[in-house]
Protein backbone atom coordinates (compact mmCIF):
# COMPACT_ATOMS: atom_id res chain seq x y z
CA UNK A 1 0.00 0.00 0.00
CA UNK A 2 1.65 3.56 -1.09
CA UNK A 3 1.56 5.48 1.53
CA UNK A 4 0.16 7.99 0.61
CA UNK A 5 -3.12 6.06 1.47
CA UNK A 6 -2.64 6.60 4.74
CA UNK A 7 -3.24 10.27 4.87
CA UNK A 8 -6.72 9.45 4.54
CA UNK A 9 -6.75 7.20 7.69
CA UNK A 10 -4.55 8.87 10.24
CA UNK A 11 -3.58 12.10 11.86
CA UNK A 12 -1.98 14.78 9.37
CA UNK A 13 0.68 15.39 12.21
CA UNK A 14 1.65 11.43 12.51
CA UNK A 15 2.47 10.91 9.18
CA UNK A 16 5.73 11.08 9.27
CA UNK A 17 6.79 8.90 12.58
CA UNK A 18 4.08 6.68 10.30
CA UNK A 19 6.20 6.40 7.38
CA UNK A 20 8.94 5.76 9.56
CA UNK A 21 7.82 2.72 11.56
CA UNK A 22 6.59 1.26 7.61
CA UNK A 23 10.26 1.81 6.57
CA UNK A 24 11.31 -0.17 9.45
CA UNK A 25 8.96 -3.27 9.24
CA UNK A 26 8.12 -4.58 5.92
CA UNK A 27 4.26 -5.78 5.76
CA UNK A 28 1.33 -6.13 3.24
CA UNK A 29 -1.39 -3.37 5.05
CA UNK A 30 -4.87 -4.01 3.90
CA UNK A 31 -7.74 -1.81 4.69
CA UNK A 32 -11.00 -4.38 5.57
CA UNK A 33 -14.53 -3.43 6.17
CA UNK A 34 -16.19 -3.11 9.38
CA UNK A 35 -15.45 -5.97 11.36
CA UNK A 36 -17.44 -6.59 14.85
CA UNK A 37 -15.07 -8.81 16.50
CA UNK A 38 -11.69 -7.01 15.96
CA UNK A 39 -10.22 -3.43 14.94
CA UNK A 40 -7.34 -5.37 13.24
CA UNK A 41 -5.04 -8.66 13.11
CA UNK A 42 -1.17 -9.42 11.92
CA UNK A 43 -0.48 -12.48 10.73
CA UNK A 44 2.76 -14.11 8.72
CA UNK A 45 1.89 -15.35 5.70
CA UNK A 46 3.08 -19.17 4.35
CA UNK A 47 5.30 -17.03 1.77
CA UNK A 48 7.36 -15.69 4.29
CA UNK A 49 5.35 -12.39 4.08
CA UNK A 50 3.38 -10.34 7.39
CA UNK A 51 -0.11 -9.05 6.99
CA UNK A 52 -1.78 -6.36 8.71
CA UNK A 53 -5.24 -5.28 8.45
CA UNK A 54 -6.99 -2.59 9.85
CA UNK A 55 -10.86 -2.07 9.57
CA UNK A 56 -11.70 1.19 7.25
CA UNK A 57 -14.53 2.51 9.86
CA UNK A 58 -12.33 3.68 12.49
CA UNK A 59 -11.49 7.43 13.34
CA UNK A 60 -8.27 8.82 13.06
CA UNK A 61 -7.14 8.37 16.18
CA UNK A 62 -8.53 4.61 16.82
CA UNK A 63 -6.46 3.58 13.34
CA UNK A 64 -3.34 4.94 14.47
CA UNK A 65 -3.35 3.51 18.22
CA UNK A 66 -4.56 -0.14 16.52
CA UNK A 67 -2.13 0.23 13.05
CA UNK A 68 1.07 0.26 16.45
CA UNK A 69 -0.66 -1.71 18.46
CA UNK A 70 -0.60 -4.49 15.37
CA UNK A 71 2.95 -3.74 13.98
CA UNK A 72 4.21 -4.23 17.81
CA UNK A 73 2.70 -7.66 17.01
CA UNK A 74 4.71 -8.12 14.01
CA UNK A 75 8.03 -6.67 15.80
CA UNK A 76 7.19 -8.92 18.80
CA UNK A 77 6.90 -12.33 16.21
CA UNK A 78 10.05 -11.40 14.09
CA UNK A 79 11.87 -11.35 17.72
CA UNK A 80 10.44 -13.86 19.56
CA UNK A 81 8.15 -16.39 17.10
CA UNK A 82 5.73 -17.65 18.60
CA UNK A 83 4.46 -16.56 22.51
CA UNK A 84 1.77 -14.92 24.27
CA UNK A 85 -0.36 -12.70 21.49
CA UNK A 86 -0.65 -10.00 24.27
CA UNK A 87 2.20 -10.89 26.43
CA UNK A 88 5.29 -9.10 28.49
CA UNK A 89 7.31 -9.08 25.01
CA UNK A 90 4.28 -7.61 22.96
CA UNK A 91 3.48 -5.18 25.84
CA UNK A 92 7.18 -3.80 25.65
CA UNK A 93 7.11 -3.44 22.27
CA UNK A 94 3.79 -1.85 22.16
CA UNK A 95 4.89 1.04 24.91
CA UNK A 96 7.81 1.93 22.73
CA UNK A 97 6.47 2.03 19.64
CA UNK A 98 3.82 4.15 20.77
CA UNK A 99 5.68 6.89 22.86
CA UNK A 100 6.83 9.09 19.78
CA UNK A 101 3.20 9.39 19.20
CA UNK A 102 2.04 10.88 22.41
CA UNK A 103 2.08 14.31 22.06
CA UNK A 104 -0.67 17.23 21.58
CA UNK A 105 0.20 17.72 17.91
CA UNK A 106 -1.02 14.28 17.14
CA UNK A 107 -3.94 13.28 19.88
CA UNK A 108 -6.25 15.85 21.42
CA UNK A 109 -5.64 16.39 25.21
CA UNK A 110 -8.31 14.15 26.44
CA UNK A 111 -7.16 11.57 24.76
CA UNK A 112 -3.45 11.90 25.68
CA UNK A 113 -3.62 11.56 28.75
CA UNK A 114 -5.47 8.76 28.99
CA UNK A 115 -4.17 6.94 26.46
CA UNK A 116 -0.67 7.82 28.30
CA UNK A 117 -2.76 5.80 31.26
CA UNK A 118 -3.77 3.26 29.58
CA UNK A 119 -0.39 2.08 27.98
CA UNK A 120 0.97 1.70 31.04
CA UNK A 121 -0.24 -1.91 31.36
CA UNK A 122 -1.90 -2.15 27.46
CA UNK A 123 -4.57 -4.70 27.11
CA UNK A 124 -5.48 -6.85 24.21
CA UNK A 125 -7.80 -4.33 22.91
CA UNK A 126 -8.39 -0.46 23.42
CA UNK A 127 -12.32 -1.58 24.10
CA UNK A 128 -10.78 -3.33 26.71
CA UNK A 129 -10.25 0.15 28.57
CA UNK A 130 -13.40 1.63 29.91
CA UNK A 131 -12.04 5.33 29.69
CA UNK A 132 -10.19 5.21 26.70
CA UNK A 133 -12.97 3.46 24.66
CA UNK A 134 -15.07 6.38 25.72
CA UNK A 135 -12.83 8.74 24.60
CA UNK A 136 -12.05 7.37 21.61
CA UNK A 137 -15.85 7.29 20.83
CA UNK A 138 -16.43 10.99 21.00
CA UNK A 139 -14.54 11.15 17.29
CA UNK A 140 -16.26 8.34 15.63
CA UNK A 141 -19.27 8.96 13.17
CA UNK A 142 -22.18 9.54 14.96
CA UNK A 143 -24.17 6.92 14.93
CA UNK A 144 -27.06 4.88 16.97
CA UNK A 145 -25.68 3.03 19.24
CA UNK A 146 -25.07 3.53 22.52
CA UNK A 147 -22.39 1.19 24.64
CA UNK A 148 -24.19 -1.41 26.60
CA UNK A 149 -23.14 -0.15 30.19
CA UNK A 150 -24.26 3.68 29.18
CA UNK A 151 -28.25 1.80 28.78
CA UNK A 152 -30.48 1.49 31.79
CA UNK A 153 -31.30 -1.78 33.47
CA UNK A 154 -33.77 -3.90 31.79
CA UNK A 155 -34.07 -2.21 28.46
CA UNK A 156 -34.06 -4.28 25.36
CA UNK A 157 -31.53 -3.61 23.17
CA UNK A 158 -30.60 -5.02 19.51
CA UNK A 159 -27.42 -6.88 18.61
CA UNK A 160 -27.14 -9.35 16.22
CA UNK A 161 -30.36 -8.89 14.50
CA UNK A 162 -31.48 -10.16 18.16
CA UNK A 163 -33.12 -8.69 20.63
CA UNK A 164 -32.15 -8.63 24.32
CA UNK A 165 -32.97 -7.21 27.54
CA UNK A 166 -29.81 -5.90 29.84
CA UNK A 167 -29.65 -7.53 33.38
CA UNK A 168 -27.40 -6.94 36.07
CA UNK A 169 -23.64 -6.94 36.00
CA UNK A 170 -21.90 -9.64 36.98
CA UNK A 171 -17.75 -8.69 38.30
CA UNK A 172 -17.20 -7.19 34.31
CA UNK A 173 -20.13 -8.25 32.17
CA UNK A 174 -23.71 -7.55 32.17
CA UNK A 175 -25.91 -10.30 32.07
CA UNK A 176 -28.84 -10.39 29.02
CA UNK A 177 -31.30 -12.91 28.27
CA UNK A 178 -32.43 -12.91 24.43
CA UNK A 179 -35.85 -12.06 24.18
CA UNK A 180 -36.96 -15.25 21.95
CA UNK A 181 -34.83 -18.16 23.50
CA UNK A 182 -34.63 -17.02 27.25
CA UNK A 183 -31.22 -17.65 27.06
CA UNK A 184 -28.72 -16.01 29.24
CA UNK A 185 -25.43 -14.13 27.59
CA UNK A 186 -22.97 -12.19 29.24
CA UNK A 187 -21.84 -8.92 27.31
CA UNK A 188 -18.48 -6.69 27.53
CA UNK A 189 -19.57 -3.12 29.18
CA UNK A 190 -18.08 -1.51 26.11
CA UNK A 191 -20.64 -4.08 23.75
CA UNK A 192 -22.33 -1.22 21.12
CA UNK A 193 -26.02 -1.95 20.70
CA UNK A 194 -29.08 -0.60 19.65
CA UNK A 195 -31.51 0.29 22.12
CA UNK A 196 -35.10 -0.39 21.33
CA UNK A 197 -37.94 2.50 22.43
Amino acid sequence: MKHLTLHNYIPESSISLVEALLDKQHFYLKIKNKRKTKHGDFRPLKNGDYQITINNDLNKFRFLITLVHEIAHLKTFKEYKRIKPHGIEWKINFQHLMLPFLKLEIFPTEILSILANYLRNPKASTDSDIKLSLVLKLYDKKSNQNYIFEIPLKSKFKYNNRIFEKGEKRRVRYKCIEVTSKKVYLFHPNAEVKVIN
